[in-house]
């Protein structure tokens, strides 16, 4: 090799090195644990906007999705590959916890990351296609005790997932056998109300933020929000399932973990960061826009949540017959 030549490939290694290296010190990342359209995807991308419109990160907030087995695929993920990776955090809700207490992220469990904030809430709805036969919860429920195998749930967990589990307390509520329900997990909610609309499934089981636009296009209709009391905004005319004789409701709380093997200090840097976010006016009006209820927990107090959490959500599961 001659002496002119080595000398411009050595210059073109030091560039690329240190372009690599400005892009990692650069790079901030959020995984959605689901393909688009979801929950999770809304909850990395309104933080990521945020987060931009404060300036509080060096660089964009950038969202990667990465679905699979309910998010265990992410969880995995950041446990195995990024464990000391301080760029990046990772969508989670009680779809994250309720997997981990019924162990279906195999030995991986909530002590393995660090929780590291809740930044809102919503309430989960069920809803069908403008043109279903089913206007009310009672019209639904009587279908259901009439035929069980003629109503198919879609949504955007996994089979013992959040929003499989809606529907199971429901059944349980009404006296339906819950092992009677057919249920279709989809990676995301968007797939699940695309689903919804193409007619492969007749009932949606998600939040309220994930039928907004179909909501406003009038594409879906809302037989029950799962709130302790009616809504406002665009689901104001809705009733909620407890008005209609059903004691259920289900709180979704929207948050992150990061990896465990992060520095304390960089685990601090975050929580600030998240504590800014939801004290902001764009997060104020972020959550307006997409139905979001207040809810922050940070830090230590979010941890101490998750792991009360996991061991109430194990013994709903146990219960309903999903673990032994």
């Amino acid at each position: 090799m001659n002496l002119w030549y080595r000398g411009w490939l050595l210059l073109f290694l030091a560039v690329a090195l240190a372009g690599c290296q400005a892009r990692r010190q650069r790079s901030f990342e959020c995984i959605a644990p689901a393909n688009p359209g979801g929950g999770w995807d809304l909850t990395c991308r309104l933080i990521a906007q945020a987060a931009g419109e404060l300036r509080l990160l060096p660089a964009t907030l950038r969202v990667t999705n990465l679905p699979g087995a309910g998010g265990g695929m992410a969880f995995a993920h950041t446990v195995s590959v990024r464990n000391r990776d301080s760029s990046l955090i990772v969508a989670a809700s009680p779809a994250t916890t309720l997997r981990l207490a019924q162990g279906q992220y195999g030995d991986l469990e909530a002590g393995d990351v660090r929780w590291l904030a809740a930044v809102g809430a919503e309430y989960g709805v069920l809803a069908v296609a403008a043109g279903a036969p089913w206007r009310s919860l009672d019209d639904l429920v009587s279908a259901w005790r009439s035929n069980p195998g003629r109503i198919v749930v879609g949504g955007g967990s996994a089979v013992g997932g959040q929003d499989h589990m809606k529907v199971l307390l429901l059944a349980d509520r009404a006296g339906i056998d819950p092992r009677s329900i057919r249920y279709v997990p989809f990676d995301g909610g968007g797939e699940a109300l695309t689903a919804l609309l193409g007619g492969f499934i007749q009932v949606f089981s998600g939040e309220a933020s994930e039928i907004e636009a179909q909501l406003e296009a009038g594409n879906v209709a809302v037989v029950a929000v799962l709130a302790p009391e009616r809504l406002g905004g665009k689901l104001a005319g809705f009733p909620t399932a407890k008005e209609q004789g059903y004691d259920l409701s289900w709180i979704t709380w929207r948050g992150f973990y990061v990896p465990r093997g992060i520095s304390d200090s960089a685990y601090r840097r975050w929580v600030d960061l998240m504590r800014r976010v939801v004290q902001s006016e764009p997060w104020r009006e972020a959550r307006n826009r997409y139905g979001i209820e207040p809810f922050a927990l940070l830090g230590s107090d979010f941890e101490r949540f998750v792991r009360a959490e996991v061991e109430t959500l194990r013994g709903i599961s146990l219960e309903l017959g999903l673990i032994r």
